[in-house]
């Protein structure tokens, strides 16, 4: 096993850290850090060194130094949205050795009183604040790490446009340094300027009548800008039961249209990942917009057609094939690069593609099922069913 040479100090906002951490520092021929956090650490032994630019260049330059004593400096817990978890995707954790801080989380919930797994614990941190939409729902209590002193304005606007204008926010800047500040006030009323620095709460609030965000999947139709041509609802909803989306899968949506299954995997659970092909500019400027409104901006969209734009792409743990079933090895590709374990699911509305299907259930086995929803609408004076096109789905997953 190597020995750690790498070492991870998180600081709090006074320059505050443990003896640990003290004599990792004192034994550091090399320290990385920012401006802020040399100020707060004077007297340091070692040769003191500024992140790059770019910052990516950061983990070039570590892997250098490899087997010489490093230092790298961080504000609260370095785990936690903070810069150990992109140097974990480098660096085995036996390389390593981490001494974290009071994360901006925990020392946020301490001044507000709330129990912090209780909490829902976000970044939008160089991430569009439209990723607290869908985290939205009476009563939720939401921690966000924010990138500067204009994103309150940001969210108080979003809380409104969601129906939320009457929820508390609570600015807390500089936690636990000499420049503590706590601001609240109400989303529909909020103008305060704050400090860049700051964690912000949200005491969720929602207006009377306001539609509640659930993320189970099913949205109506109508939550989607959409041109007529995306799995409807019901379909939609035993498509995503098929997939079976859990925490940090990734999605190939083949086919994407307007994005309604890639978003609706997106919210489904927290940390997965989506690419969906659209070859139709059209369709993907709608799955964007309908992305961010529905609180996953982060869904990859990617002018390419199947099977020729899948052979670059990351391994997927489930497959959504909602068009192009006909063309010419789109299913055996995709058969190919799913996961073992991995989910892959088919929908056919045309007897072409409904072959394809049949013909892959003979071959391979899994599900094949015809889903065939009506709807009741007006008839005249009175109320009657009109049948929506029937879907013949395959559902398969690999061993």
């Amino acid at each position: 096993m190597n020995s750690p040479w790498l070492t991870l100090v998180g600081l709090g906002e006074d320059g505050s850290f443990s003896a640990a951490a003290q004599t990792a520092l004192t034994g550091s021929e090399i320290v990385y850090g920012s401006a802020r956090h040399f100020d707060l650490v004077p007297g340091l032994s070692g040769e003191k060194r500024l992140w790059p630019s770019p910052f990516s260049k950061v983990f070039e330059d570590l892997a250098a130094l490899k087997g010489r004593s490093v230092a790298v400096l961080a504000t609260g817990d370095p785990q936690w949205y903070g810069i150990g978890s992109s140097l974990a995707r480098y660096f085995p954790s036996s390389e390593m050795s981490v001494f974290p801080a009071s994360s901006a989380f925990q020392l946020a919930a301490a001044r507000l009183g709330w129990a912090v797994q209780e909490c829902e614990c976000l970044s939008v941190h160089g991430r569009p604040v439209d990723r607290l939409r869908c985290h939205l729902y009476p009563g939720a209590r939401l921690l966000a790490l924010t990138s500067n002193g204009h994103a309150p304005r940001d969210v108080a606007k979003l809380l409104q446009d969601e129906g939320y204008g009457a929820s508390r926010m609570t600015v807390l800047e500089h936690l636990g340094g000499e420049k503590e500040r706590i601001v609240s006030g109400i989303a529909k009323e909020w103008s305060k300027d704050v400090a860049d620095f700051h964690t912000l709460g949200i005491e969720a609030v929602a207006s009377p009548g306001s539609a509640v965000n659930s993320r189970v999947p099913g949205l109506p139709d109508e939550a989607f800008r959409h041109d007529g041509k995306m799995t409807k609802q019901e379909v939609r909803a035993v498509t995503l039961a098929a997939l079976k989306p859990y925490p940090g899968a990734l999605l190939w949506d083949i086919g994407s249209g307007c994005g309604s299954v890639a978003i609706e995997w997106l919210r489904a659970a927290d940390r997965t990942k989506a690419i969906g092909l659209e070859p139709h500019k059209e369709r993907r400027l709608m799955a964007a917009e309908n992305a961010s409104s529905l609180g996953v901006p982060h869904l990859d969209l990617i002018d390419t057609t199947a099977p020729d734009g899948l052979h670059d792409l990351p391994e997927p743990d489930a497959i959504f094939i909602g068009g192009g079933l006909t063309a010419n090895g789109v299913l055996e590709t995709c058969l190919s690069a799913l996961k073992s374990g991995g989910s892959l699911v088919a929908n056919a509305v045309t007897l072409e593609s409904e072959a394809v299907l049949l013909d892959a259930y003979q071959q391979h086995g899994g599900d094949l099922k015809r889903l065939s929803v009506q709807r009741a609408s007006a008839v005249g004076g009175l109320t009657g069913w009109r049948p929506a096109m029937p879907v013949t789905q395959w559902s398969f997953v690999k061993s």
